[in-house]
């Protein structure tokens, strides 16, 4: 499915596939000649994207206390290396939302490159939808330093996307980088689950 990952990483995701459907598949190259968080992040090779469906139909998004104004994005937790997607997918989801879920659908995977250097994908994403089962609302992992939720209608996602593409280029010590290339970075999930689901 991503050559550049381990065999067993693939093997995974093959059946993970199988059992949730298969998914979308992009290669996302970015502007950023430089590395930053989450990317630039040694301890994980990828991350998952928590799409979390609540009972009323909408998405759950959620912002973060360092953000720029009025930024929210769609939930990610990293997988650490020799962790299972799976895996990490419900102990993200637990920590970052404090919810139960059930795994409905395998959405997409966004694997990503630097334009300059051009290098090999070193950094994936793996979406999923979740239907939030249990739980009370609240992150658990309070290093993450979650501010607060919002649901919104999965067609918002473009929306989300543009606001993403759009962030200035003010430099963030909390992401070793700048907005504007964490937005761009950031904008290619919300773009492929919304094509998904939609």
């Amino acid at each position: 499915m991503i050559n550049s990952l381990p065999q067993a990483a693939q093997d995974e995701l093959d059946q993970l596939a199988s059992r949730y459907g298969q998914p979308l598949i992009r290669m996302a190259e970015l502007s950023a000649s430089t590395f930053f968080d989450p990317l630039s992040k040694n301890d994980r090779y990828g991350e998952v994207c928590m799409v979390i469906r609540r009972p009323n139909g909408r998405l759950l998004t959620m912002n973060k206390t360092f953000y720029p104004p009025d930024t929210y994005r769609l939930p990610t937790g990293g997988i650490n290396h020799g962790e299972q997607v799976f895996a990490a997918l419900l102990r993200e989801t637990h920590e970052e939302t404090g919810l139960a879920v059930n795994v409905k659908r395998f959405l997409a995977i966004a694997a990503y490159q630097l334009a300059n250097p051009r290098r090999d994908a070193q950094f994936y994403t793996f979406a999923f939808l979740l239907d939030e089962v249990s739980g009370t609302l609240g992150a658990i992992d309070e290093d993450e330093k979650v501010e607060a939720f919002r649901e919104i209608e999965p067609q918002e996602l473009a929306l989300m996307a543009e606001h993403l593409e759009r962030l200035s280029t003010t430099y963030s010590e909390e992401i070793s980088g700048t907005w504007g290339d964490w937005g761009q970075f950031r904008a290619v999930i919300h773009r492929l689950v919304w094509e998904a689901l939609v």
